[in-house]
């Protein structure tokens, strides 16, 4: 099983159309998303060609092929009108012996660790800075914002397939790798 996971795409219509034609160029099974899916968010700049019914349009398309979390800027009306669930705070991902819990990032993040035993997985988004941080006891991982990101990174996803972690720019190149 192959995922794609990406995060905050705050409504950019362009840097959607741009994530699904590298979910479909990757061949992922899967696309993960970590919330902050139609509104650019009060603290956030507008991104390029800012237009939510359009991204509505094109993740509806894929609805079967969406796990998705609730981001900070994700709320019920958002859910009326997208064809997946957004609802969930976290979802739990098994990948060989480990788990990867995947939250959006505004409630469990590095300060505030959920239920994790040693080697486990948080994945979140919400800080639109890729990472990928061994601590003792977890592995911290990040795959950056898709329209917005911050800190001199890139617009970004990762992938998932057979315990490695691939950190890809929106044109496929690889920036980072990690093995489980």
């Amino acid at each position: 099983m192959k995922w794609l996971i990406a995060s905050d795409i705050h409504g950019s219509a362009y840097y959607c159309k741009k994530l699904i034609e590298s979910y479909k160029k990757e061949k992922a099974n899967k696309l993960l998303l970590l919330g902050d899916i139609l509104y650019h968010g009060p603290r956030n700049y507008l991104p390029k060609d800012y237009d939510p019914k359009k991204v509505i349009e094109m993740l509806n398309e894929l609805s079967n092929d969406i796990l998705c979390v609730r981001g900070n800027c994700d709320t019920e009306v958002d859910q009326m009108v997208l064809d997946f669930p957004i609802m969930a705070d976290y979802e739990v991902i098994c990948e060989g012996e480990r788990m990867i819990f995947a939250t959006h990032g505004h409630k469990f993040n590095k300060d505030n660790l959920p239920p994790l035993h040693k080697g486990d997985i948080l994945l979140n988004g919400h800080t639109h800075i890729s990472a990928c941080e061994q601590y003792e006891d977890y592995i911290y991982c990040n795959p950056g914002s898709v329209s917005l990101p911050k800190e001199n990174t890139v617009h970004s996803y990762m992938t998932l397939k057979d315990g490695v972690l691939k950190f890809k720019t929106l044109n496929g190149e690889e920036y980072m790798k990690y093995t489980l």
